[in-house]
């Protein structure tokens, strides 16, 4: 096991309809410290580069103007292997996939809207806090 950070991000649909804590709960529940948290409206230049690996897919610019449609709420979540852990509690990114009891399978609307994402790998974790938060901010926590 390694103590990892991965980034969270409560997009708007979930926003929309307040579940922020009722989500959050699941991430301390499953012993995922949240370090630090910000809620902002992504600049379509902001999505377009978190969206960057899928910049050549039909569905990039739909990501970008899902994601810029309202606020989000930006985390680094941390524990033992919380990359992992992070996307075992989210679930399958289509909802209806998603295992019972994980947050897509309760609360996402569709595989367009699914509530939450999360980094994928450690690389990604890296990449995708640095577009958002300063590595200074997250050592003081």
């Amino acid at each position: 096991m390694s103590y990892e950070y991965t980034l969270s991000i409560i997009k708007p649909d979930a926003m929309e309809r307040n579940l922020a804590n009722e989500i959050n709960k699941h991430f301390t529940d499953n012993n995922l410290k949240i370090i630090i948290q910000k809620t902002i409206t992504l600049t379509k230049d902001q999505a377009e580069d978190f969206y960057d690996e899928h910049k050549e897919k039909p569905f990039f610019n739909d990501l970008v103007s899902y994601i810029t449609s309202g606020d989000v709420l930006l985390q680094v979540l941390a524990g033992e292997d919380a990359i992992k852990k992070n996307r075992e509690i989210m679930g399958a990114t289509n909802p209806k996939d998603a295992a019972p009891d994980t947050i897509r399978a309760k609360y996402a609307e569709s595989i367009d809207r699914n509530s939450v994402h999360g980094s994928d790998s450690k690389e990604s974790a890296r990449r995708e806090i640095s577009l958002f938060f300063d590595y200074n901010e997250i050592i003081k926590k």
